[in-house]
């Protein structure tokens, strides 16, 4: 056997490299024998911390633990069973390996030191190899197991954090088995659908499919996900446990075993309701102002207007115009109040409104008592003044069931006249859709020198409307701006019928 000497002096160890950068504490009262084994130990490259106290040595492992303590049994003032009991005891140094050293080989003194907590043990006198063999297996295990306590405690915290998380997330967590059964639910997701608890929410829905609103939607994400293993930012109507419904977003997945055999869905839930009612109101208010658009201007300007913001206008050739005025309307009307004058108003031009719809025709806009009418635009017409002229003797037929709260009748004064005009949109900020030219100016014109319960055309407009209407002439009369004219009494239809193709209005 190798004396302590011997082993410093390297003359038996077989193996010399250093093999870890551990830190190991050697206690015992031979100054000779603690030199020699720390010596050894320093070869191998271990860190050697050494004291030949029991009582100073257990203070030094305490406040700074080794990987590794050799600790003589032996040794006054605190045997090595005594250090070994006082460091498993201590939480901080619990784990450290410890291995006796003694002259003592029976075995009642081996019982001893495992019983206090050893975990290995050398007789004296020893080998150099053994000593190493022994320092490197407890160290190795040492050094395992405070990776695996590490790993753990990594875990735990993991553990712990994810714990956290699920528990307090804001979105609602859930995973289900594949026919739709919860296995777990966080807090979150038990809120957002009014139960008390997850525990109550797993126990009380025995399948997912009952909660969505439509029957078929459960069976619409199962078998998407079964096929593409995901999906993303599903929206479903679901309803909560007291009936209220909620619009939900899902993020789910299909979970697979090492096989790929499908195991289990997981996945998180959104409440979306506030947005799709935000989406709801917007949706319905674009749907309001596009219904507003097109009730002031024509459905094709209407769209122009959307695209582009240049100026729109252009030139239509031809078109007829028309505008009737209530006679009087305006001294009558001053003995109304307010709120009956409108209404009457509101009456009067609904009634024309629906017959301009009916033919087709395109109101441009009302000017106090005043309505005026253009065929032909923005979309073309072959039959502009056919269309025309049946509408003046509808509603010359509609204002006689209109009077005045004093019983006053209601009668019109129309004027129609044909040829081109130039329409576009004015204003940036209230919209209007005009008419410009002497087309208007003189079926303006025709209608101020008109007669009440009378259509008067011109002479643009006669030609056109002869073959199909009874017309009987006026004769000359003096028009602003235009000298004298001739001009027609538009009577009725003659006792043919022509049908009318109304085309359908464009969509919006």
């Amino acid at each position: 056997m190798d004396s302590p000497e011997a082993m410093a002096a390297g003359q038996s160890p077989a193996t010399t490299a250093a093999d870890t950068t551990a830190t190991i504490l050697v206690i015992d009262d031979d100054p000779a024998g603690i030199r020699a084994l720390s010596e050894l130990l320093r070869q191998q490259g271990y860190t050697v911390r050494r004291s030949i106290s029991s009582v100073l040595g257990l203070r030094s492992a305490q406040m700074d633990p080794p990987d590794l303590l050799l600790v003589d049994v032996m040794m006054p003032e605190m045997d090595g069973f005594e250090v070994c009991r006082h460091l498993k005891a201590d939480p901080k140094t619990a784990a450290v390996p410890v291995i006796f050293i003694t002259a003592l080989g029976d075995v009642e003194a081996k019982s001893r030191a495992f019983m206090a907590g050893g975990s290995d043990y050398i007789v004296k006198p020893f080998q150099a190899e053994e000593v190493l063999m022994r320092v490197r297996n407890q160290i190795t295990l040492y050094t395992q197991q405070r990776q695996l306590r590490v790993q753990n405690q990594r875990l735990q915290q993991a553990e712990a954090k994810f714990r956290d998380i699920f528990e307090n997330a804001s979105e609602g967590i859930f995973q289900t088995t594949l026919e739709g059964r919860y296995i777990t639910a966080n807090p979150a997701l038990a809120r957002l659908y009014g139960y008390e608890s997850a525990a109550q929410l797993v126990n009380s829905i025995t399948d997912v499919g009952e909660i969505y609103v439509r029957p078929q939607r459960r069976q619409e994400l199962r078998a998407y996900l079964l096929q593409q293993g995901q999906i993303l930012a599903a929206e479903s109507e679901v309803r909560r446990r007291d009936g209220s419904i909620l619009w939900i977003s899902e993020n789910i997945r299909l979970v697979r075993d090492d096989q790929g055999e499908p195991q289990f869905f997981e996945g998180t839930v959104q409440d979306i309701t506030s947005r799709r009612q935000a989406e709801t109101e917007l949706r319905q208010q674009r749907q309001q102002a596009e219904r507003l658009l097109n009730s002031i201007l024509p459905q094709k300007i209407a769209r122009k207007l959307k695209q582009q913001t240049v100026t729109i206008a252009e030139k239509f050739n031809p078109v007829t115009v028309m505008f009737a005025d209530l006679v009087d309307f305006t001294a009558t009307s001053s003995h109304m109040p307010p709120e009956d004058l409108v209404s009457l108003l509101n009456q009067v031009f609904s009634k024309f409104d629906d017959l301009v719809d009916k033919l087709g025709l395109e109101k441009i806009k009302t000017i106090g008592d005043e309505y005026m009418v253009a065929a032909g635009l923005p979309e073309a017409m072959p039959d502009h003044a056919y269309r025309m002229a049946q509408l003046a003797l509808e509603i010359q037929q509609v204002i006689k069931t209109f009077q005045t709260p004093a019983g006053v009748p209601l009668q019109l004064r129309i004027g129609l006249n044909s040829g081109p005009v130039v329409a576009g949109v004015i204003g940036q900020r209230k919209f209007a859709y005009d008419l410009w030219g002497d087309t208007v100016n003189v079926a303006s014109r025709m209608e101020s020198t008109s007669l009440p319960g009378l259509i008067q055309v011109s002479a643009d407009t006669y030609g056109l409307l002869r073959k199909d209407f009874l017309l009987e002439p006026r004769g000359l009369i003096a028009v602003k701006g235009k000298g004298t004219m001739q001009t027609y009494w538009l009577m009725g239809k003659r006792n043919w019928e022509k049908t009318v193709t109304v085309p359908l209005p464009h969509a919006g």
